[in-house]
């Protein structure tokens, strides 16, 4: 965006007037909650996508159930759990590039081509090859929806409900993990996969109806389509939004008018942005969520539960959307610190439960009869306090820190980082689970999720009912001279 000729050309109407009308016209809040949640639709595809592993490993385990000749291999198991992570490095960098040529609206609406290549794949496959790849499209999709969505979501939302938005992401990934975990193990392999592209059609079809970010407008010098957009989000006349839209359009210019290149992500408060947001997704990732999402049917079934592991998943689903959906409501109440603190304490304590089962377990231990609830319930502790902070918010943070004139660099790096490092936990867990126990595994998991608790305490900084500028300010440590002199 950097040879782009930005003219900035302020509003004829007195700026008086329109305050005075901006301050007359209350506006419709709700607004912003629907097309943010219409947004998030492609969101629910991706978790239904990434959910497919749990009911489905057991299919194509059976040979009556598969569209394969055989079972698959413990090890081909592995590779189908972990190929997708390998398209969502990827997908950033695609994601990242559409958003500034086409747009978030159209990047976001382009990414479901992916969805529905992989889709087809896995709905035709008769060998491992076509899953393969099908797990990789979708990894494609995954990486350039968890670029977009956060952007666009941050763009079109005032500072109050910024958090809230930013927090859909979690919420809706979950939505989709309990629609497969629901559906998958009492439906046909071919069943599921109608039923992934029939939700990326939804998405397309209602979304293309929504606004496009005025920010993105902006950017392109389109002053009148960004006055006609945030109109639409706000829910106000178009005179009523040219208040905000002149403090946006100063941002946006300040923004375009440095010159951003890779040497500008590790200076100054890009830099501290930057790594708090890879620091955020490293913790998030070794909090061993994607192990559990992806083999939830056979951690149940390892760890000999009475409960039925199909109807132990649905509830873990269920658990799962429920607590998400209470982030949205407290976020920007709480502040994003106090979540993320309550969250990886929670998360560890699961963990620990959930370790010391499997050694009782693993050393045959008669306690571990009695206590066969305690997967579940160590599984509903974790999701729950996952889906409070170490979920959601390293997206929507990563959206606050990040200022305008490097996220398209910064944002995508820190996206595919998070997801080489899903990779790396989905494709050797197994591995490590066999070498030196499942117990193991978890411990190593509780640590990591230990050692975010005193990140979060200490360095991540609160940016709750903060504007962006405040918090670029906080980041470069301007705030802190300005307090001081």
């Amino acid at each position: 965006m950097a040879d782009m000729n930005y003219t900035y050309e302020p509003v004829t109407t007195d700026v008086s007037v329109n305050q005075q009308t901006h301050r007359m016209e209350g506006g419709q809040l709700w607004r912003q909650y629907i097309i943010a949640g219409v947004a998030n639709i492609a969101i629910t595809a991706t978790g239904f996508s990434m959910g497919w592993t749990s009911p489905v490993n057991l299919k194509l385990q059976n040979v009556t159930d598969s569209p394969l000749d055989r079972p698959i291999t413990s090890n081909e198991e592995a590779w189908i759990g972990s190929l997708l992570n390998i398209g969502a490095i990827i997908g950033p960098f695609i994601g990242g590039l559409a958003a500034s040529k086409i747009g978030r609206k159209w990047g976001l609406i382009v990414s479901s081509v992916p969805l529905f290549i992989g889709w087809l794949l896995v709905a035709i496959a008769t060998n491992v090859g076509l899953i393969y790849a099908g797990r990789i499209f979708w990894g494609i999709a995954v990486g350039m929806l968890f670029t977009i969505s956060p952007m666009y979501c941050a763009e079109i939302a005032t500072d109050e409900v910024r958090g809230a938005l930013g927090s859909f992401l979690q919420a809706f990934i979950t939505i989709g993990f309990l629609l497969v975990y629901s559906i998958g193990p009492f439906i046909s392999y071919s069943a599921i996969a109608y039923i992934g592209v029939a939700i990326v059609a939804i998405f397309d079809i209602i979304f293309f109806f929504m606004p496009e970010s005025p920010v993105y407008h902006l950017s392109k010098n389109d002053r009148q389509s960004a006055s006609q957009s945030l109109a639409t989000i706000r829910g106000k006349s178009e005179a009523g939004v040219q208040a905000e839209l002149d403090k946006m359009a100063a941002d946006v210019k300040a923004a375009m008018d440095k010159t951003a290149t890779i040497k500008d992500v590790f200076r100054g408060g890009n830099f501290k942005a930057f790594y708090i947001s890879c620091a955020l997704v490293f913790f998030q990732q070794f909090s061993g969520i994607n192990v559990v999402l992806f083999y939830m049917t056979n951690i149940f079934n390892a760890a000999g539960s009475d409960l039925d592991p199909a109807i132990a998943t649905i509830i873990i689903g269920a658990v799962q959307v429920g607590a998400s959906c209470v982030t949205p409501f407290v976020v920007d109440r709480l502040g994003r610190r106090i979540l993320l603190l309550i969250s990886s304490c929670g998360t560890a304590i699961g963990l620990a439960l959930l370790g010391m089962y499997f050694i009782l377990a693993e050393k045959e231990n008669p306690i571990a009869e009695t206590i066969s609830f305690l997967p579940v319930l160590s599984l509903v502790l974790f999701i729950i306090t996952y889906c409070w902070g170490l979920g959601p918010l390293p997206w929507a943070v990563m959206a606050e820190l990040m200022p305008m004139e490097v996220k398209a660099i910064a944002a995508p790096i820190a996206t595919a980082f998070c997801w080489m490092l899903s990779f790396l936990v989905t494709r050797y867990f197994n591995s490590i689970a066999d070498a030196l126990g499942m117990y193991v595994a978890f411990w190593l998991f509780g640590v990591c999720c230990i050692v975010s608790f005193f990140f979060a305490m200490f360095v991540v900084p609160e940016t709750k009912g903060k504007s962006l500028q405040e918090i670029e300010a906080i980041l470069s440590g301007r705030a802190r001279k300005e307090d001081k002199a």
